[in-house]
């Protein structure tokens, strides 16, 4: 796969590791994810911009002609805005990253709750 190349004019879309107007967006905050930028493929369409349309896009010229395959493949799939992360399993993916809540009063290396029962 070519370098993906950083969108030029485009609107930052994600607030506080999020995607705000996505309504059951998972936030990628403590998880040691981070959001990336909107990138242009190679076929000089923008990923991960929120839109869903590019006048670049085979989905914009599409005929009987055209061959499913040409958008199949990593070029296509942002990282981190993309509807995949809205499913449970994925969200579950994200949870297993973040560290407990507890995390900053936690012993490092010790179980401090041991023997309070």
């Amino acid at each position: 796969m070519k370098d993906k190349k950083k969108a030029q004019a485009t609107p930052k879309v994600s607030m506080d590791e999020t995607m705000p107007h996505q309504i059951n967006a998972p936030s990628f905050e403590g998880t040691g994810i981070k959001m990336q930028e909107p990138f242009i493929n190679e076929h000089g369409v923008v990923i991960g911009d929120s839109l869903y349309s590019s006048p670049n896009s085979p989905l914009e010229k599409w005929s009987d002609e055209t061959d499913p395959a040409i958008m199949a493949g990593d070029e296509w799939v942002h990282p981190t805005n993309d509807i995949g992360w809205n499913t449970a399993e994925n969200r579950e993916l994200l949870e297993s990253k973040r560290k407990p809540q507890a995390y900053p009063f936690m012993h490092p290396t010790k179980d401090v709750s041991k023997g309070t029962d």
